[in-house]
């Protein structure tokens, strides 16, 4: 099989998970520090920060150590198109 199709799959493994879609469905729309982002998806910041190590792992996010908070981003532009246009296919309606 395809290196690149073995890599591919490997990213949406990594995105399959409801909070992490979410995580770079919303940090696509701009940086964030870990309370703001777990208050905005309703989720513990441990839970958040177990996620957002997966994400950093898989090359997906990245964080900056700036001052008492780290705010983290999307590092890769694709990936934040992915997930946006994923959730909003699923928002059309399909007859």
């Amino acid at each position: 099989m395809d290196d690149a199709i073995t890599r591919a799959s490997e990213l949406f493994k990594v995105l399959s998970t409801p909070v992490r879609l979410a995580v770079v469905h919303r940090l696509a729309h701009g940086e964030s520090a870990v309370q703001p982002l777990a208050d905005e998806l309703g989720i513990s910041q441990t839970l958040l920060s177990q996620h957002l190590r997966v994400l950093r792992m898989a090359g997906l996010v990245e964080a900056d150590s700036g001052g008492r908070q780290r705010t983290y981003r999307v590092t890769d532009d694709h990936v934040a198109r992915i997930a946006c246009d994923a959730i909003t296919h699923s928002q059309e309606d399909i007859a």
